[in-house]
């Protein structure tokens, strides 16, 4: 078994903007070694500058089967081993299912639900040998519930719920671990861009849009900031949490309470 004193390595996607940076803060902080990857390069990597030769930021389209396995590739090349895996990275379109373009769906499934498997399938032997390894899918809350014109994107999240499940019963034995955490809005750019969006499209301020459209069903009133969900998973990924899987928390602000 691996001894949880090790220094691990964690590949997040996403990781360069909202919640996937806040994790890659929170567990370089926390001494893990960093494999990053996203779409676009981060704003800035001098927050790891300390510690910069444990840092891997690889640009890669999710989309692509190829660009997953390059990831992997690249991680274990220079680490050796993925200990721990979060799936973050995320896109919306929103749009009414009668006129959602076939090709946004394929795109947006792909990344929210296909690559999360394919690295999944790829870290999987690694950590079945080390017998020691934690997943944690970043869902949302439609992961439970679902929102008018936002069908790619609740179908993606509903069905990380079914590889979290899927992967905590066949991780049992080999001492791995999945969760999902499903998250109402959180202060994110791309929050922040649908707040814009949806301010033009119904005439109204942005401020109200925040209060009185996406957190109308909030018990709490205001949007989650990245660093709730950090918190949550280092917890998740913990020697601590060695009992805790196929489970789905949800940091929702009571919206399901209802």
């Amino acid at each position: 078994m691996q001894q949880q004193n090790q220094q691990q390595t964690v590949l997040i996607t996403g990781a360069s903007s909202g919640i996937g940076a806040d994790l890659a803060k929170s567990f370089f902080q926390a001494g893990y070694r960093l494999v990053l990857a996203d779409l676009n390069e981060p704003d800035s990597l001098t927050v790891f500058e300390e510690r910069e030769q444990d840092v891997l930021f690889v640009q890669a389209d999710l989309s692509q089967e190829t660009a997953c396995e390059e990831i992997v590739q690249q991680g274990i090349e220079r680490f050796s081993s993925i200990d721990v895996l979060i799936n973050n990275a995320g896109v919306q379109h929103v749009c009414p299912i009668e006129s959602f373009p076939v090709q946004t769906w394929q795109k947006m499934l792909a990344v929210m639900l296909t690559a999360p498997f394919l690295l999944t399938k790829l870290v999987w032997p690694g950590m079945k040998k080390n017998g020691w390894g934690r997943i944690v899918n970043i869902g949302s809350i439609h992961s439970q519930v679902a929102s008018l014109n936002k069908v790619a994107y609740t179908s993606a999240k509903h069905g990380l719920i079914g590889l979290t499940k899927t992967a905590a019963l066949e991780g049992g034995p080999c001492g791995i671990t999945a969760n999902a955490i499903c998250p109402a809005y959180v202060r994110t750019p791309l929050v922040e861009n649908q707040i814009a969006a949806q301010a033009k499209t119904l005439g109204i301020s942005e401020e109200a849009v925040e209060q009185d459209v996406l957190l109308k069903s909030a018990a709490t009133g205001s949007l989650i900031e990245p660093s709730e969900v950090s918190s949550l998973v280092l917890y998740l990924c913990s020697e601590n949490a060695k009992s805790v899987t196929g489970a789905s928390w949800n940091i929702d602000c009571g919206w399901t309470a209802q």
